[in-house]
């Protein structure tokens, strides 16, 4: 699959970030028709799955930006890491999925922190927001290890949501680090 328009691809020491492939949907189905979505949206069936694989290309054809593909350097597809702003939502935010059998590794750490390191230096956009679900524990988790910072909690839904502020990188980013 070609896209007509250029997505960069991030590297780092373990991962390589791309633009969505086709074949990535079969991981994509297997990850939306599980529990592990219930943070996301809840669960979707394939077709469910493919608007989502379709928004999102839509996403980097319309803000210039959007969700990357996670590969290790060994080729496996462990999830998905990068910056959306859908309409109604407050600023672009921050966000990462990992498929199971892959979390714990520090990926989605490292995919976060490249991610965040492209947006603000390559594209100069300002400190980015994370939305998490008061229950997301591994999420909390995650965002506060990143050094992002609890801005405000709000309701939406019956549901708690923590929004958190990610610091502006001074000094590079990683790539002051390679």
């Amino acid at each position: 699959m070609s896209l007509p328009f250029p997505i960069p691809v991030i590297e780092t020491d373990r991962l390589v970030l791309r633009g969505p492939r086709e074949s990535d949907l079969p991981a994509m189905i297997a990850f939306g028709q599980s529990d592990r979505t219930r943070f996301i949206g809840g669960r979707q069936d394939s077709f469910g799955t493919w608007r989502i694989f379709l928004a999102g290309i839509g996403h980097w054809a319309l803000r210039g930006y959007g969700m990357w593909s996670v590969d290790t350097r060994g080729g496996a597809f462990v999830g998905r890491v990068g910056v959306i702003n859908h309409i109604g939502w407050p600023e672009p935010e921050l966000g990462w999925h990992l498929y199971e059998g892959h979390e714990g590794k520090g990926y989605a750490y490292e995919a976060a922190l490249a991610v965040r390191d492209h947006m603000q230096g390559k594209l100069g956009m300002g400190p980015l927001i994370t939305m998490i679900d008061a229950e997301n524990l591994r999420s909390l988790s995650l965002v506060r290890r990143l050094g992002a910072t609890l801005e405000r909690v709000l309701e939406e839904g019956g549901r708690l949501i923590h929004i958190y502020r990610h610091p502006v990188e001074e000094d590079g980013g990683m790539e002051a680090y390679a």
